[in-house]
């Protein structure tokens, strides 16, 4: 049975469960239930010293008993992908207990014609789908073999590309025991990241970052997918899970033209990684948020 090991353990986050549930519910229950149960989450992926109390926020918002199925979409950080892809493993391993994959699913996705696989080492390599898995475990804890999930991982999209993915995964965002994570963390900042735009009106830099964030994170509550594609077009703001997210936007945006409009998405927590002062410093942004459906 192939098996996806756990390769950022013991050193992106801790490797013994003990610890890391104690870490996890320390977390949890440090972040308010404000706006659930959540259809979508997005949350951040860096190591957990980093953003594990940020996305508590957006873990928080999920209802467990309700939800039979998750399936996680992370951007690729280290190959060229042009669709989405899935993955080969039957189960992902974390050191809380193991997570079964939907075969089903899967093949239903396969079917479209759509979709690539990713072999053992690029899932392996990734670590964007793997940053959520401790949590989505944590949080599902009491229903551990009531669940499955569904790894994709989403290439460097066009909108037209966002939007086709979008309403082709929009069915199964229809169904209320289906959760959607999206995997992103927000600004990358700094000359490490080739990045370093500063509004100077803002005062100090962490300051126009945070703004900067805001005004993309103002406009994601919007669910607007155009007008997040025209924010990322402006300041190429080095958000690294635009495409998911764009894909959320775009699943969104096809339910909506199917006269279903009562959805909100809310933004619960931010952060940075920390607070640049001059343009030698970096640092990367953390946001956390959640989807309802209301009907």
């Amino acid at each position: 049975m192939s098996a996806r090991r756990a390769t950022h353990a013991g050193s992106w986050y801790t490797d013994a469960g003990s610890e890391l549930s104690r870490q996890l519910d320390r977390w949890l229950g440090a972040a308010e239930l404000s706006h659930g149960p959540a259809r979508a989450i997005i949350a951040p992926h860096a190591g957990y010293t980093y953003c594990g109390a940020c996305s508590a926020f957006a873990y928080r918002q999920i209802s467990p008993v309700v939800v039979k199925r998750i399936f996680i979409l992370g951007p690729s950080h280290h190959v060229r992908l042009r669709g989405c892809a899935l993955s080969v493993a039957k189960k992902y391993k974390t050191p809380l207990y193991d997570l079964k994959i939907d075969i089903q699913i899967n093949a239903e996705l396969e079917k479209t014609g759509q979709f690539s696989w990713m072999d053992m080492k690029t899932d392996e390599d990734e670590h964007s789908i793997e940053m959520h898995l401790p949590y989505i475990a944590k949080v599902m804890e009491d229903y551990k073999d009531q669940f499955t999930i569904v790894p994709i991982l989403v290439g460097s999209l066009n909108p037209e590309q966002e939007a086709q993915y979008g309403s082709l995964l929009s069915t199964y965002f229809m169904d209320p025991t289906n959760l959607f994570v999206i995997s992103s963390d927000f600004c990358h900042w700094g000359q490490r990241f080739s990045y370093t735009y500063y509004d100077r009106s803002c005062g100090q830099i962490h300051k126009s970052i945070e703004k900067l964030d805001k005004q993309g994170m103002d406009l994601i509550e919007t669910l607007s997918p155009t007008a997040f594609t025209e924010y990322l077009r402006k300041y190429n703001n080095t958000i690294c899970g635009r495409h998911p997210i764009g894909v959320m936007l775009g699943a969104v945006k096809a339910l909506q033209d199917q006269g279903y409009d009562k959805m909100s998405f809310k933004f619960l927590q931010y952060a940075q990684s920390s607070q640049c002062l001059d343009m030698e410093d970096s640092s990367v942004s953390y946001a956390s948020g959640s989807l309802v459906f209301e009907f």
